[in-house]
């Protein structure tokens, strides 16, 4: 096993499967397979998903809406998918703990690092809700930040892309994979793989990013084996 603890982003859009809006049950099922098969094996699990299949702060802002408020929003659409994916785990048998950023009793615990670490420790699958519980912050940054917290040994970026190519891979054909790449070609190179902030944070901290394809069944357990699957970024 090549990961002890491990945090994973999902992003909202991946929840959408086929539909143009909210939740494809199909995939979040065969996500919470993937993410079962590698907390049998007794990989300790952290994941952070974004919202934006249901709602984005940013083009709120494009609309005329307030950003703050906008992001707030965004926050609670990452709740709502975070507990679509509790239950999805929980159906497949696996315990899970879901912890805000913004408190919310009824439906979760607050954040707090002490309880999820211990909760990751009992082998229970937690789930970070709300981003950072602060607006004008990426749910990219939110994962980066819990994962600094709770001391994951690499961040876990699950796309519809099997990892970090020169270019746009759906726009241009004569794009190229990269295995691994290094924090700083990424930033010479402007490719894009998370926003700056996440980024950077990940850099400073000399925490790994791996970007893989998550659709793709069976890779999750492969990453554990410690198979060459994505694009690996470290120092």
């Amino acid at each position: 096993m090549k990961y002890k603890r491990i945090l994973l982003k999902l992003s909202g859009e991946s929840l959408m499967g086929t539909k143009q809006f909210g939740i494809d049950n199909g995939r979040i099922a065969q996500y919470a397979q993937q993410i079962k098969e590698i907390s049998d094996m007794g990989v300790q699990v952290a994941i952070v998903i974004g919202g934006g299949n249901i709602f984005r702060g940013i083009q709120a802002e494009e609309g005329g809406m307030d950003r703050v408020h906008g992001d707030y929003m965004g926050m609670l659409a990452t709740m709502i998918n975070s507990m679509a994916l509790q239950s999805a785990l929980e159906k497949a048998g696996v315990e899970t703990r879901l912890q805000s950023a913004i408190k919310m009793e009824q439906i979760c615990e607050p954040f707090i690092r002490r309880k999820a670490v211990r909760h990751l420790e009992k082998n229970r699958v937690v789930i970070f809700g709300a981003g950072t519980g602060n607006p004008y912050f990426t749910t990219d940054t939110a994962a980066t930040l819990r994962a600094i917290e709770i001391e994951a040994n690499v961040v876990l970026k699950g796309t519809r892309v099997d990892g970090i190519y020169t270019a746009d891979p759906e726009k241009d054909k004569t794009a190229t994979k990269y295995d691994t790449i290094s924090f700083d070609e990424v930033y010479a190179k402007n490719l894009e793989v998370m926003d700056l902030t996440a980024f950077t944070l990940c850099k400073e901290n000399k925490l790994p990013i791996i970007v893989f394809d998550m659709n793709k069944s069976g890779n999750l357990k492969k990453l554990m084996d410690g198979d060459k699957v994505g694009t690996l970024v470290s120092l």
